[in-house]
């Protein structure tokens, strides 16, 4: 699949029906800017709630959801700061296809795209031409409960 530099993708399992996101082939795992994490047991498993902010026009509609926590990694930034992150799962949907990947939570209010999508998550899936921009379209959006 070929893609632009930024495109629009969904979460389906977080319950995002589209947020605009960066392909960074630059950095190796993905980010999505979030809000409120709280990382809490359930059925023994760790599990982490936090509040999705996917439109930088409307800070207002956050996106309450919830995932079992993978991991917990220190990410450099860009700006080769190291931050521990809690990691989560989640399907990304882009251009008709779906697959698996890893995202970090953190938070991305500085920066021009909610969504940064690393090379770990395209490796093997997608060719990105960095002349072209929003090849896939915009993402259906499921339906989700908005936290005001």
């Amino acid at each position: 699949m070929i893609l632009g530099w930024r495109e629009w993708v969904a979460l389906p399992d977080l319950g995002v029906g589209a947020v605009h996101a960066k392909l960074d082939t630059g950095a190796r795992t993905s980010a999505l800017h979030v809000v409120e994490i709280d990382i809490y047991r359930r059925a023994g498993r760790k599990w982490v709630r936090f509040k999705v902010d996917p439109d930088p026009k409307r800070p207002n509609r956050l996106i309450e959801t919830a995932a079992p926590l993978i991991d917990e990694r220190v990410v450099k930034s860009s700006s080769g700061v190291g931050e521990l992150r809690a990691v989560v799962e989640t399907r990304i949907a882009v251009g008709g296809r779906e697959w698996p990947i890893e995202v970090s939570l953190t938070s991305r209010d500085e920066m021009r795209f909610r969504m940064l999508i690393g090379r770990a998550a395209l490796a093997g899936r997608v060719v990105i031409d960095p002349k072209r921009s929003n090849v896939a379209g915009t993402p259906r959006r499921p339906r989700r409960k908005v936290v005001k």
